[in-house]
C-alpha cells in the first residue's frame, strides 16, 4: 500500500519494507491482529479510527500479503476475520523493535502505557526484536507474548499464521 507514491520498485529494500510498514495504522492494525483482535469491530473500537481509515489499511495488509480474511459466523450472518499470514508473523520483530526502542527512548504517559515483549520461553522480559536476551532462543509469534497492563494483569500470547493466540 503507497504512502506517498509507489515505492514498491525502488533500488532500496528499506524503501520497499517502508511501503507497506511505514504508515502507522497499517503498524498498529498488525498489533491489533496479533493481539488476537481481528475483527473489523473489535480493531475499530480499540484503534478508535475511522471506518475508512481501517478499511484502506486491511485492505492494503491484504493485497500486500500480511493477512488474510477468514470467514466467521455471527450468529447466523456470516462476516470476515482478518488473520496473520506466514508473511504478516514475520512482521513481528519489526513491531518488537518500535515497542522495545520507544520503552526505551519515550517516557509513558502512566504505569498502564507500558508494552513489554516477554519471550513466553523463560518468561523474562527482553530488550531485543528477534531473539531473547535472556536465554538466547530466537522469538516467533509462537512464543513470545506482549505484556500491556492496559488491556491484561499478564501477558498476552500472540497469534500467529496459524491462527491460535488469545484475544484482548
Amino acid at each position: 500500500m503507497p504512502l506517498r507514491s509507489d515505492w514498491s520498485q525502488r533500488t532500496c529494500s528499506m524503501v520497499r519494507g517502508l511501503d507497506i510498514l511505514g504508515d502507522p495504522w497499517s503498524i498498529l492494525v498488525l498489533r491489533e491482529v496479533f493481539f488476537g483482535n481481528g475483527r473489523f469491530d473489535a480493531m475499530r473500537s480499540r484503534l478508535e479510527v475511522a471506518d475508512s481509515v481501517l478499511t484502506k489499511r486491511l485492505a492494503g495488509l491484504v493485497e500486500s500479503g500480511l493477512l488474510e480474511k477468514r470467514a466467521y459466523d455471527d450468529g447466523g450472518r456470516t462476516r470476515q476475520e482478518y488473520v496473520l499470514t506466514p508473511k504478516g508473523e514475520d512482521a513481528l520483530p519489526v513491531l518488537n523493535a518500535v515497542t522495545i526502542w520507544a520503552e526505551k527512548h519515550l517516557p509513558a504517559p502512566s504505569d498502564q502505557a507500558h508494552l513489554y515483549v516477554i519471550h513466553s520461553g523463560c518468561g523474562k522480559a527482553t530488550s531485543s526484536a528477534d531473539t531473547c536476551t535472556e536465554c538466547g532462543e530466537r522469538l516467533t509469534a509462537a512464543n513470545t507474548s506482549w505484556h500491556s497492563r492496559a488491556r491484561s494483569e499478564q501477558p498476552i500470547r500472540l497469534s500467529t499464521a496459524s491462527g491460535k493466540g488469545t484475544a484482548a
